[in-house]
């Protein structure tokens, strides 16, 4: 069938383009591999045997070299490289495999359910059709991937197209403590066709790493502008300031009633709370001395370096003497709000009218928003 061409066009040009075949191997002639070993020189007895240069001997192959790679069958493209782009990932590699270690970069979030997630959202951003997916394995298998590339083109004729068509295997392997784990790929389909017939290509190991690299590469950069992506959303969100409310209590030490201590309830879930807490003691005049956050405790002492007490309290009395003291964070009925309570170092409460002197200045900090950097 003729195609349309431009009217400029006077002459008619054929288009030849080298084949991915054609690019694994070096210009020219392989008449090489039919060379045939000459006889060492047989020098008669009586003699010198002369001194023969070893400059251009060619060294035995290894036992683990593979005899069939000669000629055309030798590939000489240089290696792929392993890129670990995204944020908390770093290479190892196996012989046919491909291993990516992954760090978990947020404790909020699965390290498996978000490998999964990326792998899944990459290969649907390049329209790859999942074959099988077993979460519980790890396994995440693809149908036929089909890249075409137009080798020769005629404008009188068909196009002669060069197929590769490839089957990929991801394996998502976490381990029990769930913060870190693999990220591996094998090539377990491949097929290359040129105009239609079946190419006769030896696929070694170097091939099959080089494909494997090449797919989990482009993988591994879809997972780093998402955690880039998700890196930005988590800091946006810490820099958001908390408010915090003074829930006051009753009674009173003096009259011998029976005391409930007062407490400050923050508008945010316990983890929101306690990383903003890391930000906003020191800057109280807080020296953060040790934390458990299992118990939600935070083992600080009382200075006035920052001069946040002198600037809040002017020539008046500090509310809180120095010394070591105890700030304790719980749940409240609500799991969308964090109660914190401020305990001496015996882990006895504050008088009521010491945690709600500190609440003005407290409260403030903790509403502030913060930069992002």
């Amino acid at each position: 069938m003729l195609k349309q061409v431009t009217p400029l066009v006077l002459i008619a040009v054929v288009t030849a383009c080298s084949s991915p075949a054609d690019r694994r191997q070096a210009n020219g002639g392989d008449e090489y591999t039919n060379v045939l070993v000459e006889s060492a020189l047989i020098i008669p007895e009586g003699l010198n045997t002369p001194v023969f240069s070893k400059e251009y001997d060619i060294p035995k192959p290894g036992s683990k070299a593979h005899a069939s790679l000669v000629g055309k069958q030798l590939d000489i493209r240089p290696p792929l490289q392993v890129l670990p782009m995204a944020e908390g990932t770093h290479v190892e590699e196996g012989s046919d495999n491909i291993k990516i270690v992954v760090e978990s970069i947020d404790i909020d979030i699965e390290l498996k359910n978000e490998l999964f997630d990326v792998i899944k959202d990459y290969l649907a951003s390049k329209s790859i059709v999942i074959l099988n997916e077993d979460f519980d394995k790890g396994l995440i298998e693809t149908d036929w991937i089909e890249n075409k590339e137009v080798i020769d083109s005629n404008f009188w004729g068909s196009d002669e197209i060069y197929t590769l068509r490839q089957r990929y295997e991801f394996r998502i392997d976490v381990r029990p403590h769930g913060r870190s784990g693999n990220l591996m790929i094998d090539l377990i389909d491949h097929e290359e066709n040129f105009d239609g017939k079946e190419q006769d290509i030896i696929l070694t190991g170097e091939d099959k790493r080089r494909y494997t690299i090449d797919m989990l590469n482009n993988a591994v950069a879809y997972m780093s502008i998402k955690r880039n992506q998700a890196i930005k959303a988590k800091r946006l969100r810490e820099s958001l300031g908390i408010d915090v409310n003074i829930v006051k209590g009753t009674g009173s030490e003096v009259e011998g009633e029976d005391v409930v201590a007062s407490y400050w309830l923050a508008e945010a879930p316990f983890k929101r709370t306690w990383e903003r807490l890391r930000i906003v003691l020191p800057e109280m005049g807080f020296e953060v001395v040790d934390m458990d956050r299992n118990k939600g405790l935070y083992y600080i002492n009382v200075t006035d370096d920052s001069g946040f007490w002198s600037s809040l309290w002017n020539e008046k009395e500090l509310p809180v003497k120095e010394g070591s003291y105890r700030m304790m964070l719980e749940d409240d009925t609500d799991t969308e709000k964090t109660r914190i309570y401020l305990r001496d170092s015996s882990d006895k409460p504050l008088t009521n009218e010491v945690v709600e002197a500190v609440y003005d200045g407290f409260s403030e900090l903790m509403q502030e928003d913060r930069k992002i950097r």
